[in-house]
C-alpha cells in the first residue's frame, strides 16, 4: 500500500457507532428528549412530574435525602449514557440528551415542598440558570463527552438549589 493511500484512509471521517438501546433510553429519558420545541424544557418538566410522584411516597424528612439520591443515580447512569448517544450522533451535546436535564432539576428541588408553588419556582429557577449558564457553569460545558453534558446541568441546579433554599428559608416552607 502506498503511502498516499494510507495518509487519505487515515483522514476519512469515521462514521458514528450506533448506541445501544440502554443509553438512548436512559439519555433521552424513554424518548422525552425527541419532544420539541425545546428538548431541554421537557426534560425538566418529566422530573419535576417524576419528583411528584416519587416524593409523595417518602416521609417528609426523608424526601431530600430522596430527591438527593435521585440526582445521584441519575448522574452515574446519565454521564455514560449521553457519552454513548453523543459519540452515536457525532455531536458535542444532542438535543435529544435530557437526561442532564433531570439530574440538574433534581437537584433545584431538593428540599422543595410537594406543591405547586415551590415546584415551579425550582422548575423557572433551573430553567434560566440552564440557559443563562453562569460561571463556572459555562466552563463545565468544556469537559469531556458526557461528563460535560451532565455537570454543567448539575451546576445550574446547584445555583437553582441556592435560590429555592433562600426562598424556603424566607416564607417559611
Amino acid at each position: 500500500m502506498a503511502a498516499d493511500d494510507l495518509t487519505s484512509r487515515l483522514n476519512e471521517p469515521i462514521a458514528p457507532i450506533k448506541a445501544p438501546l440502554w443509553a438512548w433510553s436512559v439519555a433521552t429519558v424513554c424518548g422525552v428528549g425527541h419532544l420539541r420545541p425545546g428538548p431541554g424544557t421537557w426534560g425538566s418538566l418529566t422530573a419535576v412530574l417524576l419528583w411528584w410522584s416519587l416524593g409523595r411516597l417518602a416521609p417528609l424528612s426523608a424526601q431530600p435525602w430522596l430527591a438527593a439520591a435521585i440526582a445521584l443515580v441519575v448522574t452515574i447512569i446519565g454521564i455514560p449514557a449521553a457519552t454513548l448517544v453523543a459519540r452515536g450522533a457525532g455531536r458535542k451535546d444532542p438535543q435529544q440528551v435530557v437526561i442532564d436535564e433531570v439530574a440538574g432539576q433534581m437537584i433545584a428541588l431538593i428540599g422543595a415542598p410537594l406543591s405547586w408553588k415551590p415546584l415551579l419556582i425550582g422548575f423557572i429557577l433551573f430553567r434560566a440558570f440552564d440557559m443563562i449558564k453562569p460561571p463556572p457553569v459555562r466552563q463545565l460545558e468544556r469537559l469531556p463527552e458526557g461528563t460535560g453534558i451532565v455537570v454543567d446541568d448539575i451546576g445550574a441546579g446547584i445555583y437553582a438549589l441556592i435560590i429555592m433554599q433562600f426562598i424556603s428559608w424566607k416564607f417559611g416552607w
